[in-house]
């Protein structure tokens, strides 16, 4: 019998992260041909990726410049697909979640009838604005998409509500957790001898991540303000800040956080130092969606500094806190895990809903499944 020829397709960091290992799973399988197509919508973040996980690319399409706009992402990602897959003819492709790449590659895949499968499915804020591009990003790529790869059993019940066929939906887990496995170290060493200089142990360190689109302007305003109050008020607690390089956020974070004792601003880290740096830190403040669901697995409570979130359940078990951008709220949620003992512990030994680590193997089963060369249909992940 013939191999299944899969090609997977990413483009930032962040889809990298969380295809990485599927990618190793595919190439395990002696079913599977398996071939990785990048785009590099973001070029030096989405390389370390590819560096830590031992990944060669067979195909680079290259796309990112300064200053690029998202109909140019997508056009580009739609022209060098086009190639590939006449090329190629794969039996499927693979895309992850919301990005641009994400739905330019299902796009593509549609346009040369090629089946499409979704890591990642179903999630959902039902505002097509908030997060912007990426809530209509992931419903559009839901609507072209054969294979459904749900990492929760709300993810699958919001796309039931659509129209999806239920023998397409897989329950998965999230493979992220499945990387977390690989990155985090106990005696782990950073490269940035800033954060080695930290007193882990004897400070509350807060990690800070904040660039998200829907809060450029008064949102990361309002952010850096309560965060350079929670530091004044809380002589234990220390701050980092991964401070993301464009210069809508950067320059805004530093005119409002520069200088002041005990904050620190650094660059954004590859993906290794940025889990291990969760694991020590004390919680997480952050408007990245992956957060919330790395943070939880490692026992981090997190503050979400957006009004909305596609990842409901960490909310529903108390993983996390939506606590948008009002200065006063991200203030008194911040000082109450600082100062209350119980109130932590109820968030940091809360159910982590996303994963067991096993999610890749899964997903690589129900495609075996769907194309007939398992027998069973998969077992499927359950929150216990």
């Amino acid at each position: 019998m013939d191999k299944l020829k899969v090609i997977t397709i990413f483009g930032t960091r962040p889809e990298a992260i969380k295809m990485a290992p599927l990618v190793k799973e595919l190439e395990r399988r002696e079913e599977i041909e398996s071939k990785v197509c990048v785009t590099a919508q973001h070029r030096q973040m989405l390389d370390q990726v590819l560096e830590l996980f031992n990944i060669t690319p067979d195909f680079d399409l290259n796309i990112m410049k300064d200053k690029q706009s998202l109909t140019g992402i997508t056009t580009k990602v739609l022209t060098g697909l086009k190639e590939i897959f006449e090329g190629e003819k794969p039996n499927l492709i693979l895309v992850h979640g919301d990005t641009t790449t994400t739905f330019a590659g299902a796009l593509a895949g549609f346009y040369q009838q090629t089946k499409v499968g979704h890591v990642e499915a179903g999630l959902r804020t039902f505002d097509k604005y908030f997060p912007f591009p990426e809530e209509m990003n992931r419903r559009l790529t839901g609507a072209i998409a054969d294979l459904h790869f749900a990492p929760t059993i709300g993810s699958k019940e919001n796309l039931l509500k659509e129209g999806i066929n239920e023998e397409d939906i897989f329950i998965t887990g999230n493979t992220v957790i499945d990387a977390m496995n690989v990155t985090v170290d106990e005696d782990y060493k950073f490269e940035n001898e800033k954060l080695n200089s930290i007193d882990y142990k004897n400070k509350k360190v807060i990690m800070v991540t904040a660039h998200r689109r829907e809060n450029w302007g008064e949102g990361i305003e309002n952010i850096c303000k309560a965060l350079k109050e929670i530091v004044e008020k809380n002589q234990e607690v220390e701050l980092v800040y991964l401070v993301h390089l464009n210069p809508v956020v950067k320059d805004v974070v530093h005119k409002y956080l520069e200088g002041i004792d005990r904050v620190h601003l650094l660059s954004p880290l590859d993906t290794k130092e940025t889990h291990n740096l969760m694991d020590k830190c004390f919680m997480v403040m952050t408007d990245s969606g992956g957060l919330q669901e790395e943070a939880p697995h490692l026992g981090k409570p997190v503050l979400v500094l957006r009004n909305v979130t596609e990842r409901p359940e960490a909310v529903k078990y108390g993983t996390v806190k939506l606590v948008g951008t009002d200065i006063s709220k991200i203030v008194s949620s911040a000082n109450e895990l600082i100062n209350n003992k119980n109130e932590y512990e109820k968030m940091s030994k809360a159910i982590n809903p996303y994963g067991d680590g096993m999610a890749s193997k899964r997903v690589v089963q129900a495609i075996l499944y769907y194309y007939k060369r398992l027998n069973n249909r998969p077992e499927e992940f359950k929150i216990i």
